[in-house]
């Protein structure tokens, strides 16, 4: 246990962080000092060398360029226009999730069909993925693991199956976040990063135990090619946040006046961009990130936004605290999907709450004493973010939206 919790004296993290995040001396975290390099930058430059990477792998064998994976939410309206504003053709590629929304799924139709552009979507076997989802949310705390690790291996086995070598990504969390790296290291995709922070330590391998049913075939879409193969066709993921100075409020919104890309109200946050396309990542997911760390993801985006200078830190503390214990919607539909009771899936919550945030009243009836209510900030002027909705609400969904094998 952590004794003394220390705060970034400009942003809302802490360096209880997950990914990790260091404060220095001066009070200002890694994620801050490494986001001040995006006024000090000189983009164009950085633009100029982004062509010549790519100016390499346009191809007149292949008809297409590199792979490009996308969803019906966050940046990927955004990053296929950019990829196609530099002359490359990209084949599309998308993990079915199974917590698709109605939004969701008309934004990543409407995407392929404005840019003319093949998709290819990965949908494993539902019954293979419900093990699996029950498996990581009792030992993990987690419902996204199979998300997360179909999002990222299944452009490599296409680029290996079609011998594309160019994948090409939106932003990179680890930088925009934590800073964990500087925008001139230009890091790229890579087997260490997705094992050790985007699947917190648990590769598909792990999945497998004597007391689950989850056998080689359940895992088999999950499991990263090896090194040899990977090289063999020179396999490399750029993030295009290196190259171009990253705004997700300022791109989406040019994405939802040139495109009409759907915008969703959230109880959560203010946000109204993000993860459109999911049932379950703005409720259950959240709220286990807030059970396991103390903090959710109004926070991300509040962070976010200070670092844009859109927000101070006491109109964003504000907003934490009006968000963060929002309604969590759907549940019902979740147990049903997974077959399992409420009262089991509450057990399960609670037995991932963090003593440091989480003091127990009674059985069923918990104090949080999460990182905003321990974060301060000097009374300033309010200062007001506005988030486009363009789209009427659906808040009666009675099923995930699925597609190809997704019945069950």
């Amino acid at each position: 246990m952590k004794k003394k919790i220390n705060f970034c004296k400009i942003c809302c993290y802490s360096d209880t962080h997950p990914l990790g995040l260091v404060i220095n001396n001066n009070g200002v975290c890694t994620g801050c000092k490494i986001h001040q390099e995006k006024f000090e930058i000189n983009w164009s430059d950085k633009y100029e060398k982004l062509k010549k990477i790519i100016k390499q792998y346009k191809s007149n064998k292949n008809i297409y360029d590199c792979i490009v994976p996308v969803s019906g939410g966050l940046d990927s309206y955004y990053i296929v226009e950019q990829v196609t504003k530099l002359g490359l053709k990209p084949l599309l590629v998308n993990y079915n999730k199974y917590f698709n929304t109605p939004l969701g799924i008309k934004n990543l139709s409407h995407l392929k069909t404005i840019f003319d552009l093949d998709l290819l979507t990965l949908n494993v076997n539902p019954n293979s993925i419900k093990k699996i989802s029950k498996f990581t949310l009792v030992n993990y705390g987690n419902i996204y693991w199979h998300i997360i690790a179909g999002q990222t291996v299944f452009p490599i086995k296409i680029a290996i199956k079609y011998k594309i070598p160019l994948i090409i990504w939106g932003a990179h969390q680890g930088v925009e976040q934590v800073g964990m790296y500087s925008h001139h290291n230009e890091v790229e995709m890579s087997r260490f990063y997705r094992k050790n922070h985007d699947l917190f330590g648990v590769e598909a391998e792990n999945l497998i135990e004597n007391s689950n049913s989850i056998n080689e075939e359940d895992i088999y879409e999950f499991l990263y090619p090896d090194d040899h193969t990977i090289n063999k066709i020179g396999i490399r993921g750029i993030y295009l946040s290196n190259y171009i100075k990253w705004d997700p409020k300022s791109q989406h919104e040019l994405m939802i006046k040139k495109y009409r890309y759907n915008t969703k109200k959230f109880s959560r946050t203010f946000d109204t961009y993000d993860h459109v396309d999911c049932v379950n990542y703005m409720n259950l997911h959240d709220l286990l990130k807030l059970v396991k760390h103390g903090y959710s993801k109004v926070t991300d985006h509040v962070t976010r936004e200070i670092r844009h200078k859109r927000l101070n830190k006491y109109s964003g503390l504000n907003l934490i605290k009006k968000y963060e214990k929002g309604r969590v919607e759907n549940l019902d539909l979740f147990c049903k999907w997974l077959n399992i009771e409420q009262d089991g899936l509450d057990y399960i919550i609670d037995s991932f709450r963090n003593n440091i945030f989480w003091k127990r009243i009674d059985i069923n009836k918990w104090k949080f004493n999460g990182l905003s209510k321990l974060n301060s900030a000097k009374k300033d002027k309010k200062i007001k973010i506005n988030f486009m909705i363009n789209n009427k609400q659906n808040k009666n969904i009675k099923n995930y939206i699925t597609i190809g094998k997704g019945w069950p």
